[in-house]
């Protein structure tokens, strides 16, 4: 089994800063993908970054140039850092990661318990 802690979210007004950090423990073989989704009030969850294993990484549109992820591998941690909030970034904000529990086993998904960020205008 795997857990996924995430911690950082809050209350930020437009144009400030927050950063969110996510940590993977557990039986960790280990992790394919780190990710950060999101899903605004009344809509779907989307994606907003990932990083592979080997740190490359892939943004979605909306948050390029403003938003950066990181891992640091020894401690199993994702970062996101948003800059510029801007109101429509509010969210629930979801840590993902795909991992492998075993060398037998094949990666499979893993979900955080979501934090909240809210950007004020």
């Amino acid at each position: 089994q795997v857990q996924l802690v995430e911690s950082g979210g809050g209350l930020v007004q437009a144009g400030g800063s927050l950063r969110l950090s996510c940590a993977a423990s557990g039986s960790i073989f280990s992790i394919k993908l780190m990710g950060w989704y999101r899903q605004p009030p009344g809509k779907q969850r989307e994606r907003v970054a990932s990083i592979l294993s080997g740190d490359s990484t892939n943004y979605a549109d909306s948050v390029k140039g403003r938003f950066t992820i990181s891992r640091d591998n020894a401690k199993n941690t994702v970062y996101l850092q948003m800059n510029s909030l801007e109101p429509e970034d509010t969210a629930v904000y979801y840590c993902h990661a795909h991992v492998q529990t075993s060398w037998v086993r094949p990666a499979i998904d893993y979900w955080g318990q979501g934090t909240q960020v809210t950007v004020s205008s």
